[in-house]
């Protein structure tokens, strides 16, 4: 107990640490509050739940006392709690009848993973904003920031660098700032709409990108904690993960869910994003798959991540179609015992 308390702390200091530079606004920063989960899920997977549990309350409690509350009790709810839940996920697991341990099948781990990045989502906006006034308002201020810049950038690129040699007499004085557009200016109106309909799906978006994170998290720290030799359970056949059909009706209810106005909408916005990206996830697992044993396998998997590099959302859209109707027909050539096709 006196070892899973020492490195459950011991990760936890770490991990707050990493979100806590995130206040220092600079790039090294940002990019070492991104690797924040990681000692979390590195405990979790390597000793137990219970030390990642441990380090997931030592770092809430370190930031709430050393910086303010509201950053503890953010950084508890958006990466801490979820980093344990899937270290406990991971871990999860129950002998079979011949004896041998069947542990959680990683395609509802992947589901769950969702499920978490969803529930993340609305938790910290609650916590940010409990009026949901409040919230759309900050959303869609935002947005418009978003979208002002890129305007401004467009309309106004940089000018060229002037010549060295170029008299002063030729210079031209400066051009007037244009006039502020009025309230019914037809490109104002237009930016407006755009962002608003931004803001509507921000939460899918952001919760997208959370998913492909936690999704990253949890891949490394089980190949860090397998190379030390204490990972508890044998490392599976990833690219035959696939999601339960039961998610598919999950999917279609944060779809309708997402209809209804306040936060629960949010939460529907939230959720149905989370799980577009586990689906490309699987989508990608589901190529890996099929393609195993086929002459030029190396040639289509390189074609398919340029491809994905290059188009970007187009390619991700058909990926995320191609993962749901994996789920949706399953497919999936039989296999051996060995796990072979």
């Amino acid at each position: 107990m006196t070892q899973f308390l020492g490195i459950g702390i011991g990760a936890g200091l770490v991990s707050a640490l990493l979100f806590g530079v995130l206040l220092k606004a600079t790039a090294l920063a940002i990019l070492l509050y991104l690797l924040a989960p990681l000692p979390i899920l590195i405990v979790g997977l390597g000793w137990s739940h219970r030390a990642a549990l441990v380090a997931a309350v030592t770092g809430a409690l370190a930031l709430a006392l050393v910086v303010q509350p509201f950053l503890g009790l953010g950084f508890f709810a958006y990466l801490a709690l979820p980093a344990w839940w899937l270290a406990y996920l991971a871990l999860l697991g129950r002998p079979g009848a011949d004896g041998t341990m069947e542990w959680y099948p990683t395609g509802r781990l992947l589901a769950w993973t969702a499920g978490t990045a969803g529930l993340a989502f609305v938790a910290i906006a609650v916590i940010a904003a409990p009026n949901y006034e409040t919230f759309q308002s900050q959303l869609r201020g935002m947005t418009r920031t978003l979208i002002q810049v890129r305007a401004d950038r467009a309309a106004n690129p940089a000018p060229p660098a002037p010549k060295p040699d170029a008299p002063e007499a030729d210079a031209k004085p400066p051009a007037e700032a244009p006039a502020e557009p009025g309230p019914q200016d037809p490109a104002e109106a237009t930016r407006t709409e755009v962002a608003n309909a931004l803001a509507a799906i921000a939460p899918g978006l952001a919760t997208h990108g959370l998913t492909v994170l936690l999704t990253f998290y949890l891949w490394a720290a089980a190949r860090i904690v397998r190379i030390s030799g204490r990972l508890l359970r044998p490392w599976p056949d990833l690219a035959a993960t696939m999601m339960p059909r039961r998610v598919l009706a999950v999917l279609g209810g944060a779809v309708l869910l997402a209809l209804v106005p306040g936060y629960p909408g949010v939460l529907g916005v939230a959720v149905a994003g989370a799980l577009s990206a586990a689906f490309a996830i699987q989508g990608l697992a589901a190529f890996h798959d099929r393609s195993r044993g086929r002459p030029g396998r190396l040639a289509l998997l390189l074609g398919l991540y340029l491809i994905l590099f290059f188009t970007q959302g187009v390619a991700l859209v058909a990926l995320t179609l191609f993962g749901i109707a994996d789920t949706a027909l399953d497919r999936r050539r039989p296999r051996d015992a060995a796990g072979r096709p």
